[in-house]
């Protein structure tokens, strides 16, 4: 941090300003203050990165000159905002976007030092933030919506196509292929279904309120759910090879979420993969999720495998994360993310890998047991 000569900050002497000084140089914001007289007395080496300027070489210099910082209407923001002429009750500026005069995007965050409660602004301090991150978070945003109507549209024009086919000829057709093309329409429906869920998810993800309900469940009745699910979808129920290897341990878990990451497992190998889709159930361990001690618990492990090109390993560490997506594939890059947060929220784990002939394997292990018992 950089102040201009004479100025002391807050009144500390120079030993503890020594200390502050080194401390306003880790901050990852930029940070700015402006005296009474309107001159530049305060940068920290953060905002020099973010404006890309040797900002400090014009300390003491009136901030217009020494800042210039443009709102998108074009006007000198500091003349626009006013700091030393807001009225008593205000307190700061709000978050804005703003523009260098080298066309530098920047967020800038202001806070008004007064000398009494009502009395004139005698500091301005002012906060930057590096505008490409929220840039690259809004170019996600607009990518998933245009994802998500892409997938959207797809089914609901099967649904509306195939029902409106059905009520126009219904005695034209048998019964078998009434079940038939009603079991589509079903189809559809849950996916469309499943976007907006996930969607909802990635919400209560990001603000920490996913939550299980848990219940002793059976995995077999779940495994042939997934094996007619996809035979209403036109693939063939001789691609997913199950192979059960019993005992398999009590599982506690809720029935609805590991059926969310069976679905979004065998879908990504559809989708990603090709050949014969191998799901296996077996016993296992697994190291809890929260990273509490202790030995590792048995579990219940499944395993999802495809025989595709299998996943490069640079790319093995970042798949789970939210709007990833494989080169070229058009789809939200939700499924994974939301896959890794629904196993560790029961206390799992879950990897990538590719098989031993090729093709990427998904492994997800979830502690066996009651866990009220705290025991398997």
């Amino acid at each position: 941090m950089i102040l201009a000569d004479g100025l002391t900050l807050a009144g500390v002497d120079d030993a503890p300003g020594a200390l502050v000084r080194s401390i306003a140089d880790t901050l990852p914001d930029g940070v700015l203050a402006i005296d009474g007289s309107r001159a530049l007395v305060f940068v920290n080496q953060r905002a020099e990165q973010i404006l890309r300027s040797p900002v400090s070489t014009a300390l003491g210099a009136p901030i217009r000159e020494s800042v210039p910082l443009w709102d998108a209407e074009g006007r000198m923001w500091w003349d626009v905002a006013n700091p030393w002429k807001a009225l008593p009750s205000v307190k700061g500026h709000r978050e804005k976007l703003l523009w260098t005069g080298d066309g530098i995007e920047v967020l800038a965050t202001a806070r008004y030092v007064r000398s009494a409660p009502r009395g004139p602004v005698v500091l301005v301090v002012v906060a930057l933030r590096d505008a490409l991150a929220r840039q690259r978070a809004e170019r996600d945003h607009a990518a998933l919506i245009s994802t998500l109507a892409h997938e959207l549209r797809s089914p609901l024009t099967s649904v509306k196509g195939f029902s409106s086919t059905l009520l126009r000829r219904w005695e034209r057709f048998t019964d078998e292929q009434k079940r038939l093309i009603i079991e589509t329409v079903e189809a559809d429906a849950d996916r469309v279904t499943r976007l907006v869920s996930d969607v909802l998810d990635v919400s209560r993800i990001e603000a920490g309120r996913m939550q299980v309900r848990r219940q002793e469940i059976f995995l077999d009745p779940l495994v042939a759910k997934h094996r007619r699910r996809l035979r209403s979808l036109g693939i063939p129920v001789e691609r997913i090879e199950v192979d059960i290897r019993r005992p398999i341990p009590d599982s506690w878990a809720d029935p609805d979420r590991i059926d969310q990451i069976m679905i979004n497992l065998i879908d990504n190998a559809l989708t990603h993969g090709a050949g014969t889709i191998r799901v296996r159930v077996e016993a296992g361990t697994v190291d809890l999720a929260d990273g509490a001690a202790g030995d590792p618990r048995p579990a219940c492990v499944v395993s999802v495998a495809d025989e595709g090109q299998g996943i490069p390993e640079r790319l093995q560490s970042v798949i789970f994360t939210r709007f990833w997506h494989g080169p070229g594939r058009r789809n939200t890059g939700l499924g994974l993310y939301i896959v890794k947060a629904l196993v560790e929220a029961h206390g799992g784990r879950v990897r990538a890998a590719n098989g031993p002939n090729g093709g990427a394997v998904f492994t997800f292990s979830i502690p066996c047991g009651d866990p009220a018992a705290n025991a398997c």
